[in-house]
């Protein structure tokens, strides 16, 4: 008896113990669910996970590089791997075809085409603006022209090169020769394709302007070969000058595509640390200084910051200015194509509401 007693009891315990942990909240995390310490509430993925990055290794992709170096991505269950383009349609191609998760990019015709075709590829975040009197990516003259290129309407007439067509950079020239009630009919505009030749184009006096993006700004003007002349602030104050781009593959992977993004937003926070507020400058420096393309640690004291949003979200403004204009110029297949179908917010949304909004 005693023993039949003693199995109810047992019995009875077991399931009183069960219906305790039914009842619990079925969102608490044990510990070894818990994420890591500076994202507590965002678990791990199950497994390792490989996000395949496109990527020049820029200063403006710092968002994933100090990710990549403070392993705030494999925290998350994230493993980077980085992948090099010869072109940004191959790039795009890519990210449509799923073969490629993520791009760090600019806003190109070839681009908003793909979204114009319902492709889930999708502007999801900040990676590059100008900020206010220190503009990274902006137009310069030869130093030897000041004083005949005082104005806008004085670059009527000169040899002018952008890195490329039907993207970004010839739209902020665009703009630049609008505040001089000028059009691209009124320049001589050259391609060159890398931003160093640019310089060596300048300095031997084969062009008179270019379009350039830090380093090479700072570079151009201690070698005495260029003036960094007006402030963009002046002529593209809206300008989204570089976007981060979701492919087919990471769209459709919402699990992926939120770490990812919260991992992207807290590296995008110890950019702004360092670099508008001095904290821990030093160790951000020389992260980049590792990762990045630009190896000498003197330029990040000097030259123009990139303005990186921390908390994520792009400027929409900038994207529409530029999805106007390719339709303006017939280079949209699908004109119908609204800012909308471009960008997707929820995964920066995502984000803060894990890391919460920066400075709160």
């Amino acid at each position: 008896m005693k023993k039949k007693t003693m199995t109810m009891v047992i019995l009875f315990m077991a399931i009183a113990m069960l219906v305790t942990a039914c009842g619990q909240n079925p969102a608490a995390k044990t510990s070894s669910q818990r994420g890591p310490a500076w994202a507590p509430d965002l678990a791990p993925l199950p497994q390792e996970t490989v996000v395949k990055v496109g990527m020049k290794q820029v200063v403006s992709d710092a968002g994933i590089l100090i990710g990549m170096a403070k392993g705030y991505y494999k925290d998350l269950g994230i493993k980077i791997e980085s992948v090099q383009f010869n072109s940004g349609q191959e790039m795009i191609n890519q990210l449509a075809s799923g073969q490629l998760d993520v791009a760090a990019a600019v806003t190109t015709s070839g681009l908003m085409n793909a979204m114009s075709r319902d492709i889930p590829v999708k502007i999801v975040a900040d990676k590059g603006v100008n900020v206010p009197g220190k503009g990274y990516y902006r137009l310069v003259i030869r130093k030897d022209l000041v004083n005949e290129i005082k104005d806008y309407k004085d670059l009527r007439g000169r040899k002018i090169a952008v890195v490329g067509t039907a993207s970004m950079d010839e739209i902020y020239l665009v703009r630049c020769l609008q505040k001089g009630g000028l059009t691209l009919k009124d320049i001589d505009e050259q391609v060159i394709r890398a931003f160093p030749d640019m310089l060596v184009a300048l300095s031997n006096k084969s062009i008179d302007a270019a379009m350039v993006i830090e380093p090479f700004v700072t570079q151009g003007i201690a070698k005495g070969i260029i003036d960094p002349w007006k402030d963009p602030q002046d002529y593209d104050p809206d300008a989204q000058i570089a976007i981060l781009v979701y492919g087919t593959s990471m769209t459709k992977r919402p699990d992926v595509a939120n770490r990812f993004m919260t991992a992207y937003l807290k590296s995008m926070r110890d950019y702004n640390d360092a670099f508008f507020k001095n904290v821990d400058k030093k160790e951000i420096i020389d992260v980049l200084t590792k990762y990045s393309v630009v190896k000498d640690t003197a330029l990040y004291e000097t030259m123009y910051p990139v303005g990186l949003n921390p908390d994520g979200y792009v400027r929409v403004k900038g994207i529409k200015a530029d999805l106007d204009w390719y339709k303006a110029n017939n280079l949209l297949k699908s004109p119908d194509i609204k800012v909308e179908d471009t960008v997707d917010n929820q995964y920066v949304d995502f984000a803060i509401k894990i890391l919460g909004k920066y400075g709160k």
